[in-house]
């Protein structure tokens, strides 16, 4: 008995593929546009408005049960914290747009990373991304890093990225790294103990601001002499202002 030939699908006419595409480009689109429109938005709302937390400080939360963090103004700050962060990641913060061009082109040639980044990338990539080294973090991050550039103050930039930086396991911001390894607030911190804390910066959680290593103690001291020659030739003036 021969067998019944099994009906053949139908293919959806030319117009109507054509058709299902636009309204997949159309709805990807508007994905996007309604993105950007959220991250435009708290941008703008995070110009004045401390950013309770962030993706990252909330995921190392859930892990540890818990973190340390207490907001801190940059009045609050000895002076001297912002500069060795400066010195130690961004020496030309002042003096440029979001990203340090000299600084990629010399990170390229070295064949490393380190060093290019400058504190409003990873302002950025801290408050409103996601940890890791993927192309569509980065795309994200040179895409935002000009708006928040153009829209925040350089003092607002330096004193976020101050206050959910990481420190070390679990703690977060220069209130609660003062106060984890050197018993203080951030308003009393000294020369030497604002460089170790900028020193420990690049790997928080295998290195100590108390109890440093011959390795920080060296970079410590010429992050040190970096704060002191920042201020004296006006490096620092756009957050000291």
């Amino acid at each position: 008995m021969a067998k019944r030939a099994s009906p053949k699908k139908k293919k959806a006419p030319p117009v109507q593929r054509r058709s299902i595409k636009r309204r997949a480009i159309g709805g990807l689109i508007k994905g996007l546009i309604a993105v950007a429109g959220l991250l435009l938005a708290m941008i703008l709302l995070f110009t004045m408005l401390n950013p309770p937390t962030t993706p990252y400080m909330f995921s190392e939360g859930r892990r540890l049960g818990g973190v340390k963090q207490q907001w801190v103004a940059l009045e609050d700050i000895a002076p001297v914290v912002a500069r060795s962060v400066v010195a130690a990641e961004d020496a030309n913060f002042c003096e440029h747009w979001g990203f340090d061009l000299a600084a990629i082109k010399k990170a390229i040639a070295e064949g490393s990373n380190r060093g290019a980044s400058t504190l409003s990338q990873q302002v950025v990539k801290n408050v409103y991304l996601w940890q890791g080294r993927t192309w569509v973090r980065k795309a994200l991050e040179a895409a935002l890093t000009p708006v928040v550039e153009a829209i925040w103050s350089k003092r607002r930039i330096i004193e976020v990225y101050l206050n959910v930086a990481e420190f070390g396991e679990g703690v977060f911001g220069i209130d609660a790294a003062a106060q984890h390894y050197f018993g203080a607030i951030p308003a009393e911190l000294t020369d030497t103990q604002a460089a170790r804390l900028a020193a420990i910066l690049p790997s928080p959680k295998t290195r100590s601001a108390s109890r440093p290593s011959a390795s920080v103690r060296r970079r410590s001291a010429q992050i040190r002499d970096g704060a002191a020659t920042i201020s004296k030739d006006g490096r620092a003036s756009c957050f000291e202002s």
